[in-house]
């Protein structure tokens, strides 16, 4: 985090070293078939792109792009997949954006958090739940996180808020 609180130089840092592992797969093999960018991929790249994404989640697109293009570029790698669309050889390879399992790991510690599996003190004030106290719940459930007001963007960007309209 930088003094702005921004985690765009992480963001940068963590698709560098990404990068220079793909880099080094290509130089190291001479042949890569589907299966082997597959598994290089979830093993060697991917771990570095997602570590501790829910609390460094990029709020600006640029980071999102910037993660996701090593995705991008580790998918070109295979013979064949070169002229296919991004989202095609994804579709083959039976892989996800990485957008789209920032979203999936945000809703599994949402999960966490409201069944009570973290057995923190601090739990409840990140993810405050709607009072029913009462006993009534007309709309939804005992567990609906509520939404609180926020005046930044900064704040709105926080797990706490961000989790809640998912």
């Amino acid at each position: 985090m930088d003094d702005s609180l921004e985690f765009s130089d992480h963001v940068l840092v963590a698709a560098k070293k990404a990068n220079q592992i793909l880099g080094m797969i290509k130089l190291s093999f001479n042949y890569l078939d589907m299966s082997t960018v597959k598994l290089l991929c979830v093993c060697m790249i991917r771990p570095h792109l997602e570590y501790g994404n829910v609390v460094w989640h990029p709020r600006f697109k640029k980071d999102m792009n910037l993660l996701e293009n090593v995705q991008h570029r580790a998918t070109r790698m295979i013979p064949g997949f070169r002229n296919l669309s991004y989202e095609e050889r994804l579709r083959r390879l039976d892989l996800r954006t990485l957008t789209y399992r920032r979203f999936r790991g945000n809703a599994i510690e949402t999960y966490k958090y409201l069944s009570g599996l973290y057995t923190s003190n601090n739990a409840s004030a990140l993810l405050p739940v709607a009072d029913t106290s009462s006993g009534v719940t007309t709309r939804g459930h005992r567990r609906k996180p509520k939404k609180r007001n926020c005046r930044t963007c900064l704040r709105s960007n926080t797990f706490g808020y961000r989790v809640v309209n998912l």
